[in-house]
């Protein structure tokens, strides 16, 4: 498809020739395809202020806890010592969104992504319901200020604060969990001045994202839309105006044969631009701006059902779909190698974490530390022990040595470790001078919850050197 004037290509839609910005006033959209963005939005809505509220055996069933670097996913714990497992995901997660992008475009930023689940289905939804549709919200901007401007804008941006709250302590409930966050809202200021710092923050943040900057995270923050140029092809199913069919735009008459007066199915109504969120034209063709929110499909369908027209002159379609009349989804080769590569990256994922272990140690001698000579004639070197318990349950553990025949001698305590936590321990290492090799002895320790081997470890001991034979 060519056309003589491409300046949309040359500037954001959402700016003016003279750099201003242009506020958009998208209309209400409504329609089958919202519906089911609608019933989604519901879903996701719940599971994001639900999640924190959730516990499995006492755990937050999703905790994000970057400061203290504690990962909880469906319940399980990860920790630092896990980060491989954690890279994987979030490895995981990425391919899966090139693939996903390759296959059918920008779809996950019109359906999934939070920023446009807010601002479509909850501010959006406000401003209609206080403010009325895009002419009413136009006029009201216009007017001088007045009572009923007033009261409308007031109470508009008096919820839009309040909302930006309960995100902004929802968002710290994923990463500092809910007992954390209850603490620092019922306890005085002083106390959790910190984390009241970053829930104003926070609150302020998302109140200007949502009722100031709003589609202009879409258009220019976020990356992903810049990575359209690089992942979509001439097969990738994105939201497209069919122009064979369309072209050439013009009016509709009644009881007129389109085909026979050269017109195309497209009656210049501009309800496709009308309710555009990011005020692009899709006629024009795939753009940065577009994030597949796919009102302009219910918009044109409206308007083909009501001259009697078939509908989907505005649908997911890809580019070759639309040149060659088949709308069967091509199965490319880039796409075949990223499922490859992603089947690979999430069964490895899934391998290593079924077969992760319960407990988990780090086991070393103590560093500028040298050897000592008991009076009986042995040799002790002294070593520090972390044990981290991945389970629910407490763990009753004993580290022995295997190599060879010796003692070992906790400073205090056992190797009692809590659910899900950790214990270190400071332990002596005993053994008889005639079992070294010399200045350095390599030593097998072994693990053990009773009698069952739970891992070994390797370690260094030092001992004075051996005479050397006369």
């Amino acid at each position: 498809m060519s056309y003589e004037n491409e300046e949309y290509r040359d500037r954001l839609s959402t700016v003016d020739k003279e750099g201003k910005r242009i506020w958009v006033y998208p209309k209400k959209p409504s329609g089958r395809l919202h519906t089911y963005r609608s019933v989604l939005a519901v879903f996701l809505l719940a599971f994001l202020f639900g999640a924190p509220f959730l516990h499995i055996d006492g755990e937050p069933f999703m905790l994000f806890n970057l400061l203290e670097r504690k990962f909880i996913l469906f319940g399980m714990v990860f920790w630092p010592q896990d980060s491989y497992l954690f890279f994987l995901a979030m490895l995981s997660v990425m391919v899966f969104v090139v693939l996903f992008t390759t296959v059918y475009g920008r779809m996950f930023c019109g359906w999934i992504c939070p920023q446009t689940i807010f601002m479509e289905m909850v501010f959006r939804k406000i401003e209609y319901a206080i403010e009325g549709d895009a002419p009413q919200q136009r006029k009201l901007d216009k007017q001088p200020m007045n009572f009923e401007k007033f009261w409308k804008k007031g109470l508009k941006h008096g919820l839009f604060f309040l909302i930006s709250i309960l995100i902004a302590n929802t968002f710290l409930a994923w990463i500092i969990g809910t007992e954390e966050l209850s603490q620092i809202i019922t306890d005085p200021i002083d106390q959790h001045a910190s984390g009241f710092t970053a829930m104003v923050l926070f609150s302020f943040a998302f109140y200007f994202v949502f009722a100031k900057f709003r589609e202009q995270v879409c258009i220019v923050v976020c990356p992903y839309g810049r990575l359209q140029g690089v992942l979509l092809d001439p097969d990738s199913v994105v939201v497209a105006y069919d122009y064979k069919r369309g072209e050439p735009r013009a009016g509709f008459k009644r009881n007129e044969n389109r085909a026979e007066a050269n017109k195309g199915d497209c009656v210049e109504c501009k309800a496709c631009v009308q309710v555009c969120p990011t005020n692009i034209d899709i006629r024009n063709g795939t753009q940065l701006e577009c994030i597949n929110c796919t009102a302009c499909i219910d918009a044109c369908d409206t308007v083909m059902e009501k001259h009697n027209l078939p509908k989907g002159l505005i649908r997911f379609a890809s580019k070759n779909q639309i040149e060659q009349g088949d709308d069967k989804l091509a199965f490319t080769t880039r796409t075949k190698a990223y499922v490859a590569v992603f089947t690979v990256i999430f069964a490895s994922l899934i391998y290593l974490m079924t077969n992760r272990a319960d407990v988990e140690a780090t086991l070393f001698r103590t560093q500028n530390q040298l050897f000592q000579e008991l009076p009986d004639g042995s040799v002790s070197n002294i070593y520090n022990i972390k044990i981290i318990n991945k389970t629910r349950d407490t763990k009753q553990l004993d580290l022995r040595l295997l190599s060879h025949e010796g003692e070992i001698r906790l400073v205090t305590g056992d190797l009692t470790v809590e659910p899900k936590g950790a214990t270190e321990r400071v332990l002596f290492v005993v053994l008889p001078k005639e079992a070294l090799d010399g200045s350095y002895t390599k030593l097998e320790f072994g693990l053990y919850e009773g009698e069952q081997l739970l891992d070994t470890y390797e370690g260094a001991f030092q001992g004075p050197e051996k005479p050397l034979d006369p």
